[in-house]
């Protein structure tokens, strides 16, 4: 078993896919865009054909964040700060967090539709990966 977890360490760093989005196993669709996950996490898109999406942010200044910020979202923390002071005078609330990566895990896992993103090395079988960066 710690081979195989080392073999599966080693083929992400490899691929460059440090981080994975994740969803439910139970959604229908199997991939989304950059851009379509961009949208989701900034309120911009709600649904994804029939299925309705909540995004899962991480709590706090953790460079996972960091990371999806500028990589997904095109935004540092203070840009992305004043983008949600805008929202919210039009009644626009940021995603939901959770405080790890485990918690975000398990939400994704037992509430249809939700999307988070988490370590890659923390995927296994029991999430949906739609997208890596």
């Amino acid at each position: 078993m710690k081979w195989l977890i080392l073999f599966s360490g080693l083929w992400l760093m490899a691929s460059g896919a440090e981080y994975s989005v994740i969803v439910s196993k139970k959604v229908s669709f199997s991939a989304l865009t950059s851009q379509q996950i961009r949208d989701i996490f900034l309120q911009k898109r709600h649904m994804i054909g029939d299925q309705k999406i909540i995004p899962i942010n991480l709590l706090g200044q953790d460079e996972a964040r960091s990371a999806f910020e500028s990589t997904i979202l095109k935004m540092d923390r203070d840009r992305l700060n004043v983008y949600w002071v805008k929202q919210h005078f039009q009644g626009v609330v940021p995603p939901l967090t959770q405080p790890s990566f485990e918690s975000i895990k398990v939400f994704v896992q037992n509430v249809e539709g939700s999307m988070g993103y988490v370590p890659s090395i923390l995927v296994d079988n029991s999430v949906k990966v739609v997208y890596e960066f």
